[in-house]
């Protein structure tokens, strides 16, 4: 798993990831209209993390760029982005592109849980002509009410988790956005005149996809999600022959008792793993490597499977995106990717940013919560945290004054 010490901050990995974005795909400052920020990675009650990325564009002069931070749990990148689509089809886009900021360090206090935590950043280009495309109208969402994972103590940088209820959540939202997303699309090609429905019959609508983005906590619970999908499939159709081997016992099974049912979960995942392999196996790579990244945990996964897959722009490939966020949000999506992405994936170099990382031993991991549990709302702050190991081009914290400002500064 990613983690930083005192020396980042959510400031800090997003200027890292801005600037970087800026400077590897040549991108004018002035080219930009609209700014938005998903994390729930909280420095100030008031402030906005948008705000301070306004640093990278004020020697440009471009000071009109709309947009601030959007904020529920894992969801919030997810939110930042259908907004900046909705931005540029909408009457107020002035011609410019948006930048959309999904970022997160993730932690947990000590014990069981914290393994599960991580650190990343996503920035991502949105415009017209672009070679990933949004299917348009085609969405799913699921919003309720529940307190499965939250963040009340504003002293602390740790949750507060109940772990099997969450699990339950984000399972029902992956059924919940699942139906809502199949019932937009049946809508949305009766209105285009289209038959709805799989013309290869040894296939089910979970085929349609290519490939599936999850936001991943877990990989484990990614691959379970994937075999949940299919469920979906077999409850709207038991007869299709690839559910033949399925137990008659799991059709009459109640709704609320199957979000938990190990036969269920079992039997589905079993069914799925052949093309979980192949569809959901090379979007888990970073997940793997990094651990939850919060926000940026499904794009994330979406950089590893342009990395992991190859992409021909004769051959336009389908990809589902299913974003989790406590408390809870979500939404399932789906877009396209028609253009050529190899400059994408040189830019990401994924691989060799992988490899360069540094392999410590779980007790570094717990000095350096420590210093952060110590930095956390300190004013009059110098942090301790070596610079010598932070890759060039980062920014980093220098010093935190009487009045909470902080000051940062970028490895040479």
């Amino acid at each position: 798993m990613s983690f930083c010490d005192d020396r980042e901050d959510i400031y800090s990995i997003c200027l890292t990831t801005v600037s970087s974005l800026l400077r590897k795909y040549s991108i004018d400052p002035k080219s930009i209209g609209r700014l938005e920020v998903g994390t729930e990675t909280m420095l100030d009650k008031s402030k906005s993390v948008k705000s301070v990325l306004m640093q990278l564009f004020a020697p440009s002069g471009n000071t009109n760029i709309e947009g601030v931070d959007t904020v529920n749990a894992c969801y919030g990148g997810t939110n930042a982005l259908l907004n900046s689509i909705n931005w540029v089809e909408s009457s107020g886009w002035d011609g410019r592109d948006a930048i959309v900021v999904a970022g997160d360090i993730a932690l947990y206090k000590k014990g069981n849980a914290r393994p599960t935590g991580g650190a990343g950043c996503v920035a991502m280009l949105v415009g017209p002509n672009a070679p990933i495309v949004f299917e348009p109208g085609l969405r799913g969402t699921y919003i309720t009410h529940a307190y499965d994972f939250y963040k009340p103590d504003l002293t602390s940088e740790y949750p507060y988790v109940d772990g099997h209820y969450s699990i339950r959540c984000y399972t029902e939202a992956v059924d919940a956005c699942y139906k809502a997303y199949n019932a937009r699309e049946k809508v949305l090609k009766g209105q285009n005149g289209d038959s709805n429905g799989i013309v290869d019959k040894s296939k089910t609508p979970l085929d349609r996809f290519d490939h599936i983005l999850f936001h991943a906590p877990t990989c484990k619970l990614v691959a379970k999600s994937y075999g949940r999908l299919l469920y979906n499939d077999y409850l709207d159709n038991p007869e299709h022959p690839a559910f033949a081997e399925v137990a008659p016992e799991v059709r009459s099974l109640d709704y609320e008792k199957s979000v938990t049912d190990k036969t269920v979960e079992k039997t589905f995942m079993a069914l799925s793993k052949k093309r979980f392999n192949e569809c959901i196996a090379p979007s888990i790579e970073v997940a793997t490597q990094c651990g939850n990244m919060y926000c940026a945990s499904v794009y994330g996964g979406l950089v590893s499977l342009l990395s992991k897959v190859p992409f021909d722009p004769a051959q336009p490939k389908r990809v589902g995106v299913f974003s989790y966020g406590s408390g809870l949000a979500s939404s399932m999506f789906s877009v396209k990717v028609v253009g050529d992405v190899s400059n994408i994936v040189k830019q990401l170099d994924l691989q060799k940013r992988l490899d360069a990382r540094r392999v410590v031993d779980p007790q570094v991991y717990d000095d350096m919560c420590l210093l952060r549990e110590k930095a956390h709302l300190q004013k009059n702050f110098t942090p301790v945290g070596n610079v010598d190991d932070i890759t060039p081009g980062t920014y980093y914290l220098t010093k935190v004054d009487d009045m909470f400002r902080r000051e940062y500064a970028v490895k040479a």
